[in-house]
């Protein structure tokens, strides 16, 4: 295990970059602590799976350096730096069984014996494969197929870090939940650093402790995942993490505060900046229909069992509601409240006001 630290990293597959649009990621600097929970969540094309080869050393970044537990590891290659990797299709020997596959790691290292069928049974029994060691892997389903490609990386005890690069992608829907509430479970059994790889908010929001959103290349907040979700510092991670996302609305700034389509909005406390693009970011769950406020029309309604998602219209604008009650018609005019403690501004994208209360 090993706290790993990104210094200073740019990386671009230009020979001779000439400006920040040329790089796929721009400066990161980054700790990861030993042992945590970690996953890089953006959309395809942020940089997440350059960010991951740089780590793994099957690439050697730009500029800048990667460390483990402070020492610079950044031109080893990944045999080099004691990395296991779980990647979206699983990489396991068909031919072989269960155990044979789980026990390949150990025995390629010259384990001995006891000590493999020690490891390879104690991994197994926690993934859940104890009953089927002497299988051949190409007889199992999917699901069973990735948890022997995890167990390969989870049965060395000797790496610095296990790295999931989308691993779910190929799992049936029903069982997604099953192997990430089980990789969870792994990780706080065996607390060796872990960084999940992947586009989907669900799945980083229910494995990590620490999200790292990625936008262009950029980090763009870090956070645990009410962080996350609570106070966005940037309108792609509201926009990005929830479903449906945050309200983002073009708003005029005056006085401290905030007009949108001529009507003031309260605000969780003072605009601090203002930028070329000044909006609010309101999530629908502190949006309510009210009595006054906002007038807006209905333009339909979603029914999510729990509650219902209204969408309404001020102008050519879109603001989503949601509500525990039922939704008005279609074509219905209606006003929209904001909860001030949860309504921010925006300057060019980052968070531009202070908490007041």
């Amino acid at each position: 295990m090993a706290k790993i630290t990104l210094e200073k990293l740019r990386h671009s597959y230009l020979p001779n970059p000439a400006g920040a649009q040329d790089y796929a990621l721009k400066e990161i600097d980054l700790d990861w602590t030993d042992g945590g929970a970690y996953a890089l969540l953006g959309p395809s094309g942020c940089g997440k799976s350059t960010l991951l080869n740089i780590i793994s050393g099957l690439l050697t970044p730009s500029e800048g350096r990667v460390l483990f537990d402070g020492r610079d590891v950044t031109g080893l290659p990944p045999d080099q730096r004691n990395i296991a990797q779980v990647f979206q299709f699983p990489v396991i020997y068909d031919t072989m069984s269960v155990y044979d596959n789980l026990a390949f790691p150990l025995r390629n290292r010259g384990v001995d014996a006891a000590r493999v069928d020690a490891r390879v049974r104690e991994i197994a029994t926690m993934l859940e494969l104890d009953g089927q060691l002497q299988i051949r892997a190409a007889n199992l389903t999917p699901d069973s197929k990735q948890k022997i490609s995890m167990g390969r990386g989870l049965v060395r005890d000797d790496v610095n870090v296990i790295m999931f690069d989308e691993p779910l992608t190929v799992i049936d829907p029903a069982l997604k939940w099953k192997l990430r509430s089980k990789l969870k479970e792994l990780h706080q059994k065996i607390a060796v650093t872990m960084i999940y790889v992947t586009h989907d908010q669900t799945e980083a929001l229910t494995f990590a402790d620490q999200v790292v959103v990625m936008q262009d290349g950029v980090i763009v907040q870090i956070g645990t995942p009410v962080e996350l979700f609570e106070r966005p510092q940037h309108t792609f991670v509201g926009h990005f993490i929830g479903s449906p996302g945050m309200n983002i609305l073009p708003c005029e700034v005056t006085g401290g505060g905030a007009r949108f389509e001529g009507h003031a909005v309260a605000l969780e406390g003072p605009v601090t900046r203002t930028g070329a693009l000044t909006e609010i970011g309101v999530r629908p769950e502190h949006v309510r229909l009210a009595d006054d406020g906002i007038p807006a029309v209905v333009h339909k309604a979603a029914d999510l069992g729990r509650h219902m998602v209204v969408e309404a219209h001020v102008g050519d604008r879109v603001i989503n509601a949601v509500t525990d009650g039922p939704a008005p018609a279609q074509g219905a005019r209606v006003h929209l409240a904001f909860d001030p403690a949860q309504t921010r501004v925006y300057a060019d994208g980052w968070i531009a006001t202070e908490v007041t209360r």
